[in-house]
């Protein structure tokens, strides 16, 4: 019996117990901050939504992922706070650490009456894909902007696309088109996000007064708290730039309160970072050491890539003060990050984030403390690792110090042969330079088309929304039918026209846009060989046949430039080009061949019109692929001469080795030059043509049975 009270007993503790372990479980759950995880889709399409703010009443803050996926600290009872332009915020209070499913009701569905699903689909699929093409290729990411504007969008959809349209112009710093495109956004729909990138954009593009009035116009209470911050900072930005760092100062502190209050951890070290640099620059050195300390210290908790950057930062705030021993420990710092970095990414030359550069600095920093010996291996590194990557620009900078350290360390002998080294890599960072220049003219007449084509559908949408708009207004009242159907019937027209009128005088620019470009590409190896054998000249002593060579040279120049801009000029002046091109050409290769070029005197030279420097190609190519591998010496005859009384045949002769034995001897490059040129040739012929009524022919022949058959070109030529 006392057995069983005991038992009894120990039973009534134990369940007191657990009942006090269970409603201290609840209390501590109520308290603890989980990781909640969810997701925000469209109720009709379950189409994710990204860059949906999701705010937590404590003040934490994240957005949205592609996916429409996001993670957040909360804890049971907060409230999250669901915002995006294109539905009406939501309110969701957490009940527990499972994951929530937010589902909304989109604004566009209210528009979408008489517009098929199939639209919404293919929209968001070339949005979509203009997001992934956005840092890696600019032209294929407009041109899917262009298709989904040519969707039949609403104006939600259409502020999206050039919104986005504004984010790809800014990260490839073509900053008129970003705000030119973040305009049409907002004209489409306003939000603050899009007014802040318009701000940043006249900022990039040194407006910096309409910058400050821009953000200034900005409402402060219809902005998120990240938005603020941002807010703040761009007023800082613009501030910096007009030099009034006081307000500056003021403007990134504000900023830096509300991020602190609602703790966003990035702008809060970034703004540590731009009051130091400010304070810096004010020359006010305690104050700028105090922020940077702190902003390397945030800068660590973030991740690798932002650390090593803020390292970079106040290693450069070091250097301008003479702290070259601090400076070069977080160099060193940064080069064992930076090897971090690398290992999950590949870090652009163009970076500072580079271990040549930081190399090459602390190299720089030791000689500054004379400590040349020291700074040799450092510099020698920098120089092999700019090397292995192709940096010329460091490779440059770091054998100029070597070679200034190696002097001054008494190593003449390799310093001299570090000034050898130093003027062979100028000679090669001027060749890149140069094509650099080339690709980013290309880059821009690419990034032009496709932008003309998007200003044309953005002229159709605006001329099918005023059509739609009169339409509208006049079918409220039947009394007013007959008047809708002419007044349709007068714009149908009159659109016709101009439509027929836009299209022709886009079709006219672009020949002449395309003609001035093929006019441009004058063969480049007839200029570096002709260069060649100036230098061979000035090498030999020969100074005299140097100085003639060079004078007809660049009379025949000269005479090209002139030229350049004309479709046409008289056959008179061709004539002379042509002789200068060929007395320049028999000069260099006198044992290979003589020349004749003959004109029937019945011919008026100066009646007849033809395309500048369409003839010097075929020359260039009879001399260089025919005459020049002959074994005896060859000829080549020029004869212009009547066929009617409207036209005359130009004809070309060579008795060279023949296209066939030419090609077998060609490489696969000079294969693909040839036919570069060749069809640039072709190109510009058929241009021509379609502008002046097929006024020019061409044709190519063997040009006779033997075995070196040579080529014979003939072309024809009308009268205006």
């Amino acid at each position: 019996m006392k057995i069983s009270k005991i038992y009894y007993i120990l039973l009534l503790f134990c369940f007191i117990g657990f009942t006090a372990l269970g409603q201290n479980r609840n209390s501590a759950d109520e308290n603890t901050l989980f990781t909640i995880r969810g997701s925000v889709s469209e109720k009709e399409t379950n189409k994710p939504y990204k860059n949906v703010e999701i705010l937590v009443n404590g003040g934490r803050y994240v957005t949205t992922s592609f996916d429409g996926s996001f993670d957040i600290k909360a804890k049971i009872g907060d409230e999250l706070i669901i915002k995006h332009p294109d539905f009406e915020t939501i309110y969701y209070v957490i009940k527990s650490d499972e994951r929530i499913n937010i589902k909304v009701e989109d604004v566009t569905q209210s528009d979408s009456r008489g517009r098929d699903k199939g639209d919404f689909k293919r929209f968001n699929q070339m949005i979509d894909s203009a997001d992934v093409y956005l840092k890696k290729d600019a032209e294929k990411s407009v041109k899917f902007i262009g298709d989904a504007l040519n969707v039949n969008t609403s104006n939600v959809q259409n502020a999206e696309a050039y919104g986005l349209l504004g984010d790809i112009y800014m990260h490839w710093k073509q900053f008129d088109l970003a705000i030119s495109a973040y305009k049409i956004s907002l004209q489409n729909l306003e939000t603050a996000s899009v007014k802040l990138k318009l701000s940043k954009g006249y900022l990039n593009n040194g407006d910096f007064e309409m910058s400050l009035s821009s953000y200034k116009l900005l409402d402060e209470k219809n902005l998120s708290n990240y938005e603020k911050t941002v807010w703040y900072e761009g007023i800082g930005d613009a501030y910096v730039k007009l030099k009034d760092f006081t307000k500056a100062v003021k403007a990134y502190e504000d900023g830096l309160k509300v991020a602190q209050k609602h703790l966003i951890a990035p702008k809060v070290t970034d703004l540590n970072s731009k009051i130091a640099q400010v304070y810096s620059a004010q020359g006010s050195t305690n104050k700028a050491k105090s922020y940077f300390s702190n902003s390397l210290n945030l800068a660590e908790n973030e991740n690798k890539k932002r650390a090593v950057e803020e390292q970079v930062k106040v290693a450069e705030f070091n250097n301008l003060n003479a702290d070259y021993e601090g400076e070069i420990v977080l160099r060193k710092q940064a080069i064992e990050g930076i090897k971090d970095i690398e290992r999950d990414s590949i870090i652009s030359n163009d970076s500072p984030l580079t271990s040549q550069k930081q190399n090459y600095k602390i190299g720089n920093a030791l000689i500054l403390q004379n400590k040349n010996d020291d700074a040799i291996p450092y510099l020698e590194k920098s120089r092999k690792e700019a090397g292995e990557k192709e940096d010329l620009v460091v490779e440059k900078d770091a054998t100029r110090k070597l070679s200034e350290a190696l002097f001054r360390k008494g190593d003449t002998k390799e310093g001299l042969a570090m000034i050898k080294n130093y003027e062979n890599i100028v000679d090669e960072l001027y060749a890149k330079k140069e094509q650099e220049i080339s690709q980013a003219a290309r880059f821009s007449r690419n990034i032009a088309e496709q932008q003309n084509r998007i200003t044309s559908l953005e002229s159709d949408r605006a001329l099918s929304k005023s059509t739609y708009e009169l339409t509208q207004e006049r079918n409220k009242s039947q009394q007013f039918i007959i008047y809708s159907l002419i007044g349709g019937l007068v714009l149908l027209l009159i659109t016709g026209y101009l439509m027929f009128k836009y299209i022709k005088q886009q079709r006219l620019a672009n020949n002449l846009l395309a003609l001035k470009s093929l006019r441009s590409q004058m063969n480049p190896h007839f200029i570096f060989n002709a260069l060649n054998s100036v230098n061979t000249f000035i090498a030999t002593n020969d100074e005299r046949t140097a100085n003639k060579y060079l004078s007809d040279f660049s009379q025949l120049m000269r005479a090209v430039l002139e030229n350049s801009e004309e479709d046409f000029i008289p056959l008179k002046k061709e004539i002379e080009l042509l002789n200068l091109y060929t007395k320049l050409e028999h000069f260099r290769f006198q044992d290979k061949f003589d020349y004749a070029i003959n004109v029937d005197d019945t011919i008026d030279v100066e009646e007849f019109q033809i395309p500048p420097m369409l003839l010097q190609p075929y020359i260039e190519n009879a001399v260089w692929h025919g005459l020049r591998y002959k074994k005896e010496k060859g000829h080549l005859h020029i004869h212009i001469q009547p066929k009617s009384a409207a036209e005359i045949t130009i004809t070309i002769s060579d008795d060279g080795i023949g296209r066939t034995r030419s090609k077998a001897l060609k490489t696969d490059h000079q294969k693909k030059q040839n036919s570069k040129g060749m069809n640039n040739i072709k190109k510009r012929v058929a241009i021509l043509n379609e502008m002046y009524k097929d006024k020019v022919d061409v044709a190519i022949a063997d040009f006779q049975e033997l075995e070196d058959a040579g080529t014979k070109v003939i072309v024809t030529l009308k009268k205006d």
